[in-house]
């Protein structure tokens, strides 16, 4: 990336005093305004500005819902249907945060699938990547917290479903799974002071989340962004200033997303929840079928796959954890699928793997759903493990534009750029 000298200048004497001795408005300025922009970026890229409105969303409508909500067992679940009908704008404000989570992780999934698209793992990115998937796994913690609070049928079960796979753990070092599951429950059951307890962290979480995003953006600020091409900016002419190109493509991207949001927020606002959960919690009565909210299903059909307890909790962390190091696993010599003409079928064949094992998870565990789901899963593991790093031994990869300049412009539009844009794959 070129190097990018700051030329903030503070138009009034105040401005220059603090300028000298806090920089706030340099570092807006700089980060902000000025930062160096890719100018071949697409539409894909503004979910990442998508995914910072969500989280902003979803920090304000909890913490208002939080100053109405009662966490016990004998008030959650009609605390709820008070909120609704009885708080000020309840109406908006609570299914803005239950609709939110799933816009939340909509964004999340398709803002990691461009990445792994684009190659937005590779070197220089490494840390950039590790902290997105750390982002999350604590987004999946506070959902699963948050999925306990209505208090309904399917909220009670999911977590004494999911709470009890800690018990697996009793295979390796008896009572330690046991242990877990009381400390999580705080009892010997799931109750109202377990929900107490998740309560707690799922307006603790948050806040941990806006953390790790900080730490991202810094990190993304550090590097510089990846663009469809997968080439690094090397001349003034690859970039543009972020403002107002990349932030007025940010809000183009924005509002259309927020489109969506409205449309299940206002008309559809429990469409993406289960009828069960608006039947208040009774320990005494199971659903005839359990699953969780639907961001969770890829991952609820991979535990179910494996026949052994045990196995099925490694496997279903497994599938998060082992995105952590795709940086290392990826063999390619350069970073954009693009340009990847036998890595792309496989990447789109994964799409397709994960759509289906969603599907998979909202179906009972029965034949042939279980045989399907184990299909499935294989590939999935199969696509980390074994096909990305022999695909991009044996991949000969389509040659590359000579400059993000040209990949705009075409062959030979970026020839008045830098003399020293010529493409190659990435150094390793």
């Amino acid at each position: 990336m070129s190097s990018h000298e700051s030329n903030y200048q503070p138009t009034t004497r105040f401005g220059k005093w603090l300028d000298e001795r806090l920089p706030v408005n340099r570092l807006v300025y700089d980060q902000l305004v000025a930062f160096p922009t890719p100018r071949n970026l697409n539409y894909l890229w503004t979910f990442g500005g998508i995914l910072a409105l969500c989280l902003v969303v979803q920090l304000i409508t909890g913490i208002v819902l939080a100053m109405h909500y009662q966490p016990s067992g004998e008030e959650a679940f009609n605390s709820l249907d008070h909120i609704r009908r009885n708080v000020n704008y309840g109406w908006l404000i609570q299914p803005m945060h239950a609709v939110g989570a799933s816009m939340f992780f909509l964004a999340a999934y398709i803002h990691l699938f461009r990445g792994l698209y684009y190659g937005s793992y590779k070197a220089p990115r490494e840390i950039l990547w590790i902290l997105g998937v750390f982002i999350i796994l604590a987004m999946m913690a506070t959902a699963f917290m948050g999925y306990s609070l209505p208090w309904g049928q399917m909220s009670f079960w999911a977590v004494t479903v999911i709470t009890n796979l800690f018990s697996s753990l009793d295979s390796i070092i008896p009572g330690m799974g046991t242990a877990i599951v009381e400390w999580l429950w705080g009892g010997y059951s799931v109750s109202g002071t377990t929900l107490n307890r998740f309560f707690s962290l799922h307006y603790l979480l948050p806040f941990v989340i806006a953390g790790l995003v900080i730490l991202h953006i810094w990190a993304l600020h550090v590097v510089g962004q990846n663009n469809p091409a997968g080439l690094d900016i090397k001349s003034d002419s690859d970039w543009v200033p972020m403002y107002p190109y990349a932030v007025s493509k940010d809000v183009v991207g924005m509002f259309a997303f927020l489109l969506i949001f409205a449309w299940f927020m206002f008309f559809l606002p429990d469409y993406l929840g289960h009828a069960d959960n608006f039947v208040e919690a009774d320990p005494l009565v199971t659903p005839p079928h359990i699953v969780p909210e639907w961001y969770f299903l890829p991952f609820y059909a991979i535990l179910r796959a494996i026949p052994s307890k045990l196995g099925g909790v490694i496997a279903m962390f497994s599938s998060i954890l082992v995105l952590v190091f795709i940086p290392w696993l990826d063999t390619a010599r350069v970073r954009s699928a693009k340009y990847r003409p036998i890595f792309k079928w496989f990447f789109w064949l994964f799409v397709i793997t994960c759509i289906a094992l969603g599907y998979l998870g909202a179906l009972p565990a029965e034949e042939p759903y279980v045989t399907y789901a184990r299909l499935f899963t294989a590939y999935y593991f199969a696509f980390f493990l074994i096909i990305m790093p022999i695909v991009g031994i044996i991949e000969t990869p389509k040659k590359l534009p000579g400059s993000i300049t040209e990949d705009v412009l075409g062959p030979g539009g970026g020839k008045g750029a830098s003399a020293g844009a010529a493409a190659a794959p990435e150094k390793r």
